[in-house]
């Protein structure tokens, strides 16, 4: 499995802070805010990524991920010059999946919870269509809402519905087979101008090939679409730091601990960033591996 990050957008409900800068490169406390998305395909043992950014954000980006290998993973880069709809990822993306199946996450989504990577892990493993995640919330009406019966079979999607069937809310991950490629480029545009991801998860609903995976009440789903929620976002990860004394989304202890990188590679990386919490913790994760090793 291939992993895409959509990173694109211009951040309208942030400005002015990100008339200069795109969202997904703000930070969420303490590493910026595509260090999370990036983590979740890296818990789903996904080593190829595809970041897709506008044109003037892309740059930036390079700058901060390089290629990947430090983390023993495959960075490549594409552009999305103007917010044409999220399936329109798979389009842009087309080569970069070749026959593969693919992972697609927001760049301005926050995942946390435990035993995260052994349901994705499963996730992709057992892929059959597409799956998709749920989360429970108390305002469903803001969201696209999946309906479930007891086997986890999904039964509905809407779209922002008046009277939600559920309290289901679609997360921003997604896994998809093969197929979405095809499905994706024969997309006709919403009202709104846009190839919808809910269309193509329909389409898979309608030949009864689409899961939906509920996440449990351990565990935290965020997005960072406003000042609020930006806030909130970071706090709730400062305050979890501080409790556990783990990192969240900390990509070279994840890299470490899925085996992509030695704990020498890792102490190396934490080194180069000595002056900060974050390079302390890095290399004392690395020297305890490599004590325990």
């Amino acid at each position: 499995m291939k992993g895409i990050v959509l990173a694109g957008g211009s951040g309208t409900r942030l400005h002015p802070i990100t008339q200069a800068v795109s969202k997904q490169l703000l930070p969420v406390y303490d590493k910026p805010m595509i260090y999370y998305p990036i983590s979740v395909l890296m818990l789903a043992g996904i080593r190829e990524i595809l970041i897709i950014s506008t044109p003037s954000d892309l740059p930036n980006f390079r700058r901060l991920l390089g290629d990947g290998s430090q983390f023993g993973l495959s960075f490549s880069f594409a552009e999305q010059p103007s917010p044409n709809g999220l399936a329109e990822a798979f389009v842009i993306g087309a080569d970069f999946v070749g026959d593969d199946s693919v992972a697609l996450v927001l760049g301005d989504n926050i995942f946390y919870g435990q035993g995260f990577s052994t349901t994705l892990r499963t996730a992709a493993t057992d892929l059959d269509g597409c799956v998709l995640f749920g989360y429970q919330v108390k305002d469903p009406e803001r969201y696209g809402v999946g309906e479930i019966d007891e086997t986890g079979t999904l039964l509905s999607i809407e779209e922002k519905p008046v009277k939600p069937r559920s309290n289901n809310a679609i997360t921003g991950l997604y896994f998809y087979d093969n197929e979405v490629v095809d499905i994706s480029r024969n997309l006709k545009p919403s009202a709104r101008g846009e190839l919808e991801i809910t269309d193509v998860n329909l389409s898979y609903l309608r030949r009864d090939r689409a899961k939906l995976i509920e996440l449990s009440r351990g565990f935290a789903w965020l997005d960072t679409g406003t000042h609020d929620s930006l806030l909130e976002a970071g706090q709730f990860v400062q305050v979890l730091e501080h409790r556990t004394g783990v990192r969240i989304a900390c990509l070279e202890e994840v890299a470490l601990k899925m085996g992509f990188i030695s704990a020498d590679e890792c102490h190396a990386l934490g080194t180069k960033l000595a002056k900060s919490g974050y390079g302390e913790y890095v290399m004392n994760v690395a020297l305890l591996a490599g004590a325990q090793g």
